[in-house]
């Protein structure tokens, strides 16, 4: 199986909603309701978020979406890769380890110091993963303040 890796541009708006389809699928996300296309346009056109896709014979089989953040403490940004999924029928084939490839190829090319990420640390699998592709662990603990479950969109 042939697999492209694709950086979403401005006018990508339908792959990009065919990427948010293969995350509410694989992430089982209940209930989701897709956002207007406005609002994943105005996305698309921030330069601080990045949308990377795998494609096999034009179809969406997964991707990722990252935000740049810029440092206060050093002029690099960093980046933070938010979401990555590939269909669960070609997980294991390679598709994510080219999604991080091509992420972290994209910001060393364009002078950003680091690229990270988060994971559950229940999800064995991720974990690995993210280790198979040259990624170190570091012990910490996320927090989250919940404050308006309604304006998400599922």
């Amino acid at each position: 199986m042939e697999v492209e890796i694709k950086k979403l541009g401005n006018e990508d708006i339908e792959q990009f909603k065919e990427l948010i389809r293969v995350f509410e699928n694989v992430f089982e996300m209940e209930n989701f309701t897709m956002v207007p296309d406005s609002h994943l346009q105005q996305l698309l056109q921030k330069k601080e978020f990045m949308v990377f896709i795998a494609l096999s014979e034009n179809q969406v089989v997964g991707g990722l979406t990252a935000y740049t953040l810029q440092q206060y403490y050093s002029t690099s940004s960093l980046v933070y890769v938010y979401d990555l999924a590939v269909k669960n029928e070609l997980q294991r084939k390679g598709i994510g380890k080219k999604l991080m490839q091509a992420i972290t190829a994209y910001c060393k090319k364009n002078g950003i110091r680091e690229v990270f990420v988060q994971a559950d640390a229940a999800d064995d699998y991720a974990l690995d993963f993210y280790r198979s592709t040259g990624a170190r662990a570091e012990k910490v603990v996320h927090f989250t303040y919940p404050l308006n479950t309604r304006a998400i969109g599922f």
